[in-house]
C-alpha cells in the first residue's frame, strides 16, 4: 500500500539510517521559557510579540523568509458559545409561555453550538462572536527549496485561559483509584458533549412535554454558561506545554535543518496564533496558502502539547464526530520512531480539536503528535501550572527527533 503522494511507508527507505538529533534540555527550555512569560490570550498584543519572537529566532536560524501573517480572527470561542447556552437555558424556563419558540431557540442554540465546534461554517460565532481582530501565524520555510514534496510542521504560540472546568483533581483520583481501567481507556473524556446536550435535552423536553428532560436540560445548558462565562473572563495559562513545547520543536528543527540539510523535501514551519480559539490561526492560514499546497505532495504533521510524557500519535480527532487521520502516513512515522528508539502509544483518539483537524479536513494526509502522563491525562492542562519546570524535556526531545526523521523519510522515498 501506497500512500498519498506515492510514499511507500515500507521501512526499506525511511530515513536512509540517519539517526535523528535530540536537543539537550537547555536548548528546549532557551526557547519555552522567555515566551512563557508572555500572556498569550488567541488575537493578543502578547500573541503578537511572541509570533515576532518567534520569527526572529528562525530567521537566525537560517529560515531568512521567516514572516509574521496576521490573519483576521475571533478572540474565543467562549463568547458565541456561551450565548448560546444562555438563550437555551432562557427558552427552557420561559418553555411555559411558548413550546413552539422555547424549541425552536434550543432547537438552533444545539446546532449553533455542534457547527461551531466542529469546525465547520460557524454561523453562531459570527453572529454573537463580536468583531474580528488579528491573528498572528508566523510562516517559514527550511530544507529543499526547490524540492516536489512539501512537509509543513504546525504547532500554536498562544495560551488559553482557563477554568474551573479544566481542575484535573476528579480525573487524577478515578485514575489513581481505579487503574485496572487506564488499559480500557481510548481517548480522552468529551468534555463538548455536556454542552451540547443541555440545549438538546431542552429542546426535546419542551416539544415532547418531558418536564424532567427539560429541568435536566437547563441544568447542564445553565452550568455551561458559568463555565464559558468563567473562560471568558479569565487571563492566559503560561502554556509551556501547551503549546510551547510545539513552538520548540518548530525551532529545534530549523537548528537541525541548518546543520544538516536535508534535499528532497521543503519543509513550511508554521506556529500559528488564536489555536486556542478553536483553530481560527490555521484557518487563516488555509485561506492564504492552501491553494499553493499541492495535496498530492504535501503532508502535514501537527505538534501540539508533547511535553507530558509519553508521545501520542493520534488515530483521530474530534470534539463529536471522530475523524481520522491519514493511516499511511502515521505508519511512515511509526517505522521513523522505531528506527530511531522512540516510544509512540498508537490506537489512542480526542475528544478535543487541534490545528491538525483542518488540513487533515481538507484533504490533506496529516498527522497529529500529542502527549500524555501514565494515568492518560495531560498535566496541567490550560490551568496556571502549566509552567516550563513541568515540562518533560525528553519528551519533548523525542518529538523533534521524531519530527526530523519524518521530514528525512520523505525526502528518501521514491515515488512508485
Amino acid at each position: 500500500m501506497t500512500s498519498h503522494g506515492g510514499i511507500d511507508p515500507r521501512p526499506s527507505g525511511t530515513g536512509r539510517g540517519h539517526r535523528s538529533r535530540r536537543p539537550a534540555e537547555a536548548e528546549l527550555r532557551a526557547v519555552i521559557g522567555p515566551l512563557a512569560e508572555i500572556e498569550r490570550l488567541p488575537t493578543s498584543a502578547g500573541e503578537r510579540e511572541a509570533a515576532h519572537r518567534i520569527a526572529d529566532l528562525l530567521r537566525t536560524l537560517g529560515a531568512t523568509d521567516a514572516a509574521v501573517e496576521e490573519e483576521p480572527a475571533y478572540t474565543s470561542y467562549a463568547r458565541p458559545i456561551g450565548t448560546l447556552t444562555a438563550l437555551a437555558t432562557a427558552a427552557g424556563l420561559l418553555a411555559g409561555r411558548s413550546r413552539v419558540a422555547a424549541t425552536a431557540v434550543a432547537v438552533a442554540a444545539t446546532l449553533g453550538i455542534a457547527d461551531d465546534i466542529s469546525y465547520r461554517r460557524q454561523y453562531a460565532r459570527r453572529a454573537l462572536g463580536g468583531r474580528r481582530r488579528t491573528a498572528h501565524n508566523v510562516v517559514a520555510s527550511v530544507g529543499d527549496p526547490d524540492a516536489p514534496r512539501t512537509l509543513v510542521v504546525t504547532a500554536h504560540h498562544d495560551a488559553a485561559p482557563t477554568g474551573a472546568v479544566f481542575d484535573e483533581r476528579a480525573a487524577r483520583l478515578l485514575a489513581t483509584r481505579y487503574p485496572h481501567l487506564l488499559d480500557r481507556v481510548g481517548e480522552n473524556p468529551p468534555l463538548w458533549w455536556p454542552v451540547v446536550a443541555g440545549p438538546a435535552l431542552i429542546a426535546l423536553g419542551t416539544a415532547t412535554g418531558a418536564k424532567s428532560l427539560r429541568r435536566a436540560g437547563i441544568g447542564l445548558a445553565a452550568l455551561s454558561t458559568a463555565a464559558f462565562t468563567q473562560i471568558g473572563r479569565s487571563r492566559a495559562v503560561p502554556g509551556a506545554n501547551d503549546n510551547l513545547s510545539g513552538v520548540a520543536v518548530l525551532v529545534a528543527l530549523a537548528r537541525t535543518l541548518r546543520d544538516e540539510p536535508v534535499d528532497g523535501v521543503r519543509v513550511l514551519l508554521v506556529s500559528a496564533g488564536a489555536e486556542e480559539a478553536l483553530q481560527e490561526g490555521i484557518r487563516g492560514f488555509a485561506r492564504r496558502h492552501f491553494l499553493d499546497l499541492d495535496r498530492e505532495r504535501t503532508w502535514f504533521l501537527n505538534v501540539d502539547t508533547v511535553g507530558s510524557g509519553n508521545l501520542v500519535l493520534l488515530e483521530a480527532e474530534g470534539p463529536l464526530r471522530m475523524e481520522p487521520y491519514d493511516v499511511p502516513f502515521n505508519n511512515l512515522l511509526s517505522e521513523c520512531a522505531t528506527r530511531n528508539d522512540i516510544k509512540v502509544l498508537t490506537g489512542l483518539r480526542s475528544r478535543s480539536s487541534t490545528d491538525g483537524v483542518v488540513p487533515n479536513r481538507h484533504g490533506y494526509p496529516t498527522a497529529t503528535l500529542v502527549s500524555i502522563d501514565d494515568q492518560k491525562l495531560i498535566p496541567h492542562y490550560h490551568l496556571h501550572t502549566d509552567l516550563p519546570e513541568h515540562v518533560d524535556y525528553d519528551c519533548v526531545a523525542d518529538a523533534c527527533a521524531l519530527t526530523e526523521a519524518a521530514a528525512r523519510a520523505l525526502a528518501s522515498e521514491k515515488p512508485e
